[in-house]
């Protein structure tokens, strides 16, 4: 009989089914330490579980990984529920992660003491605190209204500062969208005149008390510029909205404590300081006085023109030294005044204009007489120019018996240019036709 051969599809295949139909793997709760953890942002998870011995690949889709109060780290060790199954591609089987949380300790505690860390690094905690008004006159409390809480608030505040007024943002303090309510009323707070705001709610377990350690809820009091007192929970209970509130109180009727002062001792304190300020008054009047009598008495009065006897005297010596520098002045400005006669009437103008005209006149003679001897000149060099353009003139060489010999309009210089035709022979005083009969030229 022939053995049938299985394709390895097939085979994961089937194996698949079997972890898909086994109500064991359906839902498995593990516990084991993270390895090769990194974290990838808006993305599902892929790491591993192991423990001493072995080691499961582990997936957490987005949806779920989304949901934890807590970040994983590498070596956390976690508690896991999921489920089993085999991934086909690669025949390996691994654990598909629903719920983690922290093993050891509670996923809140674990997520608040990350978002303390987170808001410490921060610098919420440690940021400067807003004082309190020491006379508040609208107090605004966010809690609910049906809790022991407002009605605490109430009682202090009507016994110790009844002139304040009270006024109640009912809100929700335990739930999901008690973190949402809270920072919603803290806002609604904050556009109306209030000088402070008191946050608070009875004690419980941390589930209780978590909308009070919100991101959402801690950013919120921290922005608000009011100043926020922070009554949560019982004294051991420390949310993050006791760490970043202004003021902390342990108990609702300490918060309202804090908020306002005992009117009737205020009362009081001010009529101390009333009386002091009466006794101080009277005391600065009467040395008032006592200064005014014995300014009264003072030569000042009696004798008023002994106020200004050193001035008169300095007077006198100021006038006597601007009479004397005046004198001195006008004399260097006479002295000046006379220098500037001789030089002006050294500076006459009507001389210098002779010295100029006779200056002219000497020059117009010297520019004649250089003009005559220029023009003797010019006419000695024309003369004998003439002379030597005479000299070199041919009509005064013909006129010693010289000619020169034309034929056709050319001037004839040697015999090699005759032709065989009528020449003229030219003399000074006329022409002459004449007729080649021979050439006879001379051979060098």
């Amino acid at each position: 009989m022939a053995q049938e051969y299985l394709t390895i599809s097939a085979l994961n295949k089937y194996i698949k089914r079997k972890f898909d139909v086994d109500p064991y793997l359906e839902r498995v709760y593990l516990t084991g330490e993270i390895s090769n953890f990194r974290m990838r942002p808006n993305n599902h998870q892929y790491f591993s579980l192991k423990d001493e011995r072995s080691k499961i690949n582990a997936i957490m889709f987005k949806g779920a990984f989304q949901k934890l109060k807590f970040a994983p780290k590498e070596g956390m060790k976690v508690l896991v529920v999921g489920r089993v199954a085999l991934y086909e591609a690669s025949g390996m089987y691994q654990i598909y992660i629903d719920h983690m949380e922290p093993d050891g300790v509670g996923a809140l505690y674990q997520a608040l003491a990350e978002l303390r860390e987170k808001l410490e690094k921060e610098g919420l905690f440690s940021q400067p605190k807003k004082a309190l008004p020491r006379y508040p006159k609208r107090i605004a409390v966010i809690t609910s209204p049906s809790g022991a809480v407002i009605r605490d608030i109430i009682t202090t505040v009507k016994r110790r500062y009844p002139i304040a007024q009270l006024v109640l943002f009912p809100t929700l303090v335990q739930g999901d969208k008690a973190a949402g309510d809270i920072v919603k009323n803290i806002k609604k707070a904050e556009t109306m005149d209030f000088d402070t705001m008191i946050i608070g709610r009875g004690g419980g377990s941390i589930e209780d008390l978590w909308p009070f350690n919100e991101e959402v809820v801690a950013r919120a009091i921290a922005a608000s510029p009011i100043p926020i007192i922070s009554s949560v929970g019982h004294e051991t209970d420390t949310t993050i909205a006791d760490l970043v509130a202004d003021m902390r109180a342990a108990t609702p009727t300490a918060a309202a404590e804090l908020a306002v002062p005992v009117l009737s001792e205020e009362i009081l304190r001010i009529k101390e300081k009333q009386a002091r300020l009466e006794q101080a008054f009277l005391h600065q009047l009467q040395r008032k006085k006592e200064r005014f009598d014995r300014l009264q008495k003072s030569y000042i009065f009696r004798q008023p023109n002994r106020l200004y006897e050193a001035q008169s005297v300095q007077l006198d010596r100021l006038t006597q030294r601007l009479q004397q520098n005046m004198t001195v002045l006008v004399n260097q400005r006479e002295r000046g005044l006379a220098q500037y006669h001789t030089r002006l009437a050294q500076a006459n103008p009507i001389s210098r204009v002779k010295q100029a005209q006779q200056q002219q006149t000497y020059l117009q003679e010297r520019l004649q007489q250089q003009m005559q001897a220029y023009l003797e000149m010019q006419q000695r060099r024309v003369q004998q120019a003439i002379t030597s353009l005479d000299l070199l003139s041919p009509l005064k060489t013909m006129g010693r018996g010289f000619t020169y010999t034309t034929q056709e309009d050319h001037v004839i210089r040697t015999v090699k240019d005759l032709k065989e035709s009528d020449i003229t022979i030219h003399f000074v005083d006329g022409n002459v036709k004449a007729a080649i009969l021979e050439i006879d030229e001379v051979k060098e």
